[in-house]
């Protein structure tokens, strides 16, 4: 148990494999899945990476029964748990290669920061997501408040932290959280097929749009545009593709 990867292709699938802990977040699993992916940003054949959980879970967030054994007094989690949650939180929100969270199940608090910080969140629609750091006196250290309101909007994510409610997967969607939104049954089918779209991209031109994207969210409008306009990227591949579409009848 720990983390499961699977690699199809160009897609590489990191899967949390605690099963009978919901998938609770541990400092030895995030961890690992910050190491996995580490290896997964640095091997070039890699252009998508999937995330997502065993069984019924995505993951319940945080193991709880781990803190009730040391209750945090500040409500912060502490750096156990936080330096490794925050290196995977940076390579998926910064790698150069697009990351998909895929909730198949319960998605709480820790969990959700780790989904936010995803490129796209796919979820299926029997999902349970929900931000729960005030039911349990905590408060983020993952980046929930700077991500869950660029998500989902300022009153949104407001409403959302301070009543701790759970929400659906067709919520997430209905709120801008998630891309997609399918049966569970779907859900493989719908994350693979969008893996694969986009993996026949260009990988510099989806590393390129996801640097700006990053940028985007961290400067004002102004200096955004300055950005987008300044800033030259390595793209080699362009005259292929372009010569290709040329020579179709």
């Amino acid at each position: 148990m720990g983390i499961i990867v699977n690699t199809e292709g160009a897609v590489r699938t990191l899967t949390l494999d605690r099963p009978e802990a919901l998938n609770a977040l541990t400092p030895a699993l995030l961890d690992e899945l910050a190491s996995a992916l580490a290896d997964a940003a640095g091997d070039d054949a890699i252009r998508v990476v999937v995330l997502t959980g065993t069984g019924r879970a995505f993951s319940a967030g945080v193991d709880l029964k781990a803190l009730a054994d040391d209750p945090p007094a500040s409500g912060d989690v502490s750096g156990a748990l936080n330096d490794p949650a925050r290196r995977a939180c940076e390579l998926l929100s910064t790698m150069p290669k697009l990351t998909i969270a895929k909730v198949n199940g319960f998605c709480f608090t820790g969990a959700l920061e780790l989904a936010l910080a995803c490129d796209l969140m796919v979820v299926a629609i029997e999902a349970k997501l929900g931000d729960t750091h005030a039911k349990w006196g905590l408060r983020p250290t993952w980046g929930m408040s700077a991500r869950l309101i660029r998500a989902v909007g300022p009153v949104r994510a407001r409403e959302l932290s301070y009543t701790a409610r759970t929400i659906t997967g067709q919520d997430a969607f209905d709120y801008g959280m998630a891309s997609h939104c399918v049966p569970l049954s779907q859900l493989d089918t719908t994350v693979a097929e969008l893996a694969e779209t986009v993996a026949a991209n260009s990988p510099e031109s989806i590393a390129a749009y996801k640097d700006l994207y990053h940028h985007q969210q961290d400067l004002g409008l102004s200096h955004g545009l300055g950005f987008e306009f300044a800033t030259h990227y390595p793209m080699g591949d362009a005259g292929g593709r372009l010569d290709g579409f040329t020579k179709k009848d």
